[in-house]
């Protein structure tokens, strides 16, 4: 389908017409689902991204900016993003295991103190810690980031990543042990 035809569509969607809406469903469908298959592998996955996808076309056509690319691109990325989040939520993390007792670091101190004992020794600890190392345990193990998100959030290099967060466990570990 052309690109006026699909504007056209996605204009009048924007104005709560429901056949058009259905219209650019059926003209556009095929294409974002297979975006979103190629991206995630696994068709139900893929159907619920799509589905997401045109959830968020038809709430936010009115958003559409004709001079920054055509519909089919701008609804691409709506597919590529949802389809991103939904890889992040999926992720089992196998990458970048932890060196032999680091995975312990935030559960072996469980003490007969109490969890908030426990979490203010491990605040104590985490303040005690260079602000790039702390900076990159968080977003690893609080925000739940891979070595390669925080490289991409941090724009440094893998090595210096996993060193500040190796380094900075060891730290953690030798604080929260005292």
């Amino acid at each position: 389908m052309d690109q006026d035809t699909l504007l056209n569509l996605l204009s009048a969607s924007a104005d709560g017409d429901k056949q058009a809406f259905a219209d650019l469903y059926q003209s556009t469908s095929g294409q974002l689902f297979a975006v979103s298959l190629k991206m995630l592998g696994r068709r139900e996955l893929a159907e619920e991204v799509l589905q997401e996808a045109y959830v968020k076309i038809w709430h936010n056509a009115t958003e559409y900016q004709h001079g920054k690319g055509s519909v089919l691109t701008w609804m691409i990325s709506i597919v590529r993003y949802r389809a991103l989040d939904m890889l992040r939520y999926q992720k089992v993390r196998k990458e970048d295991p932890l060196e032999d007792g680091q995975e312990a670091i935030f559960e072996e101190h469980n003490n007969d103190d109490g969890p908030q004992v426990h979490k203010n020794k491990l605040d104590q600890c985490m303040g005690e810690l260079e602000p790039q190392q702390k900076q990159a345990i968080h977003l690893a193990y609080y925000n739940g980031l891979s070595h390669h998100e925080v490289v991409g959030h941090l724009d440094l290099p893998l090595g210096t990543i996993k060193s500040w967060i190796r380094r900075g466990l060891q730290q953690l570990q030798r604080c929260l042990s005292l």
